[in-house]
């Protein structure tokens, strides 16, 4: 009988709640066993993992945890071609982009769903209950995430559905804005962020700062044409936030062979912890913790080192045996860790750039080139065999003794920048035989942090302002502080044209930046593919210079038309 009265008492509170209550509160559901934006968003907390969750995105697109296709940022222009020379990973342009095809619809999917959520976390903070600064501080990360997404999204696609809201229900009427549009948010959103964020030196590596958005602003401004602003934005990066190009050895390696462009790629020297004043933005990797991305057994993510170094463990001598001791890849710049060859730099980059011959003993360069970005530690340009069963051609080079699987196969090998791998530095889990440095099968990661933005970068963004703005002279000042480091010699102002900042670019930020948007938004890209690819110059047409439109987008926005690009 007591239990049956304290039920009657409960039901008749709630009965008495019920009809004090309006009836729009009583219906309104606050779920209490699941999460969802309304319970998902209410300490600080709450806000830093869904930020977190944005820098794990893109470092999902910077790991190409899609395969190899996603290199599509050097995929098929004019610094990187499919090595196997086939009509996968962008070796023809025809097969690879169309509506149906995977690299557009990766690309469309990834961003928007950054751009998602990152239009959750700017409405629930502005009616949150945190504090002032703690809105504008996490409203502008959140925006500069946006920002950044919607500038690889332009520059990809061109005018895009620009959507700034929180979306709750199922929506198929978006339109194309254009791209001035675009471009226009990006510098709103920006230039809140650079106005709100921390400085680099109050935030942890891996975060957001000033920096990021006001390089940001500078190469949107470059977009706009706006050139006096873009060197305004640059000069905040360059001048007025404690960083600086490294000039001297550093970190890790600073004790063995080596210089300071390659101790910018050595395992821990990439985040300001390490004493690396040029990094910008960084992106973080952890070995053997959750949620860091790579694990000593292997990773399937941060592969780097397995698209880009040339597949060296399948070389075997005239004689038919193996090129390689213990016929294993191993962590030495000669083998290049375990590559399986899928990127393969293109010959404008391997010697156009370097002002080299390929008919020429590239082996002997230090007579006559300077700049250490093409040293041996930078830059491998032989191999030499390494398997003690092989005694007529053990430390022989394969130049001088070719193999003929090779010469039939030359994605077997081919110079490589060093800065995708780790010599000396893989973790033990993938290393077969640490006395011979033989390497696992399951090797293949870079085990190192990810640049996302350095200061080169930025210099060379105010150096393309200036040329744009017809003052040469300090183009070739900007360009000169970045080939001063790399003992490289000077560049005249009269020799300073869009197309000496993309050689620049291209000695400097190989496999760093994302040069299918460098290209796109100079409008550069048709050219150039057809100059210096040649898998990719008799496939590529005009109407190529943009992704199109993922089909199954256009097909499920039935409320509106979704126009598909020209060509497709």
């Amino acid at each position: 009988m007591k239990t049956n009265i304290v039920k009657i008492i409960l039901l008749a509170a709630v009965l008495l709640f019920q009809a004090g209550c309006k009836e729009d509160e009583f219906l309104k559901e606050v779920p209490l066993d699941f999460y969802s934006p309304e319970n998902s968003f209410i300490t600080e907390g709450n806000f830093t993992a869904a930020l977190t969750d944005l820098y794990a995105r893109v470092r999902a697109i910077q790991s190409v945890d899609g395969g190899a296709n996603l290199y599509s940022e050097v995929l098929g222009t004019d610094v990187a071609l499919n090595a196997r020379l086939d009509q996968s990973r962008l070796g023809n342009y025809t097969v690879s982009l169309t509506p149906q095809g995977d690299i557009p619809n990766q690309h469309w999917i990834r961003w928007y769903k950054i751009i998602s959520n990152a239009n959750t976390i700017i409405a629930r903070v502005n009616t949150s209950a945190l504090t002032d600064a703690q809105k504008k501080v996490i409203g502008a990360e959140a925006k500069l995430f946006r920002a950044y997404a919607y500038f690889k999204l332009v520059h990809l696609y061109g005018g895009v559905p620009l959507i700034l809201d929180e979306i709750n229900t199922p929506q198929n009427n978006f339109t194309r804005a254009t791209k001035e549009q675009i471009l226009q948010q990006i510098i709103l959103d920006a230039t809140d962020a650079a106005t709100n964020l921390p400085a680099i030196d109050a935030v942890r590596d891996g975060k957001l700062s000033k920096p990021v958005a006001n390089h940001v602003l500078a190469e949107t401004y470059l977009s706009l044409k706006d050139y006096d602003k873009a060197i305004a934005a640059a000069t905040e990066v360059i001048e007025k936030s404690n960083l600086k190009l490294m000039t001297d050895r550093f970190g890790s390696l600073r004790s063995q062979p080596g210089d300071v462009y390659y101790d910018l790629f050595r395992v821990g020297n990439q985040n300001r912890k390490s004493g690396n004043t040029e990094s910008i933005w960084v992106i973080q990797y952890e070995l053997d913790v959750i949620g860091g991305a790579l694990t000593s057994a292997g990773s399937p993510l941060n592969n780097l080192e397995r698209v880009v170094a040339p597949a060296v463990f399948s070389i075997v001598d005239p004689g038919g045996k193996a090129a390689l001791l213990d016929n294993s890849s191993a962590s030495t710049l000669n083998s290049g860790g375990r590559g399986v060859s899928f990127v393969q730099p293109t010959n404008y980059w391997t010697y156009d750039i370097w002002g080299l011959d390929p008919k020429i003993d590239n082996r002997k360069l230090d007579a006559f080139v300077t700049d250490i970005r093409t040293s041996p530690f930078n830059i491998v340009r032989d191999f030499v065999y390494t398997n003690p069963a092989s005694p007529t051609y053990l430390n022989k080079s394969l130049i001088d003794f070719p193999a003929p699987n090779w010469l039939s196969s030359s994605w077997r090998w081919y110079p490589y920048p060093s800065k995708v791998t780790t010599p000396g530095q893989h973790p033990v889990g993938v290393v077969q035989d640490a006395a011979k440095q033989t390497l696992k099968t399951s090797a293949g990661a870079t085990f190192r942090d990810m640049y996302q933005i350095r200061l080169p970068e930025t210099i060379l963004l105010r150096a393309e302002a200036y040329l744009m703005k017809g003052n040469t002279t300090q183009a070739a000042a900007d360009i000169n502080i970045i080939r001063n480091r790399a003992k490289a010699k000077p560049v005249t102002p009269a020799e300073v044209t869009l197309d000496y900042i993309l050689d620049e670019r291209a000695r400097e930020l190989i496999f760093e930046e994302d040069r299918r948007i460098t290209l796109s938004r100079m409008g550069k890209l048709v050219e150039r593919v057809k100059k210096y690819n040649p898998l990719n110059a008799p496939n590529i047409q005009d109407f190529h210079a943009l992704f199109p439109i993922p089909f199954s987008e256009i097909q499920a926005n039935t409320g509106a038309k979704l126009e598909q690009n020209p060509g497709y």
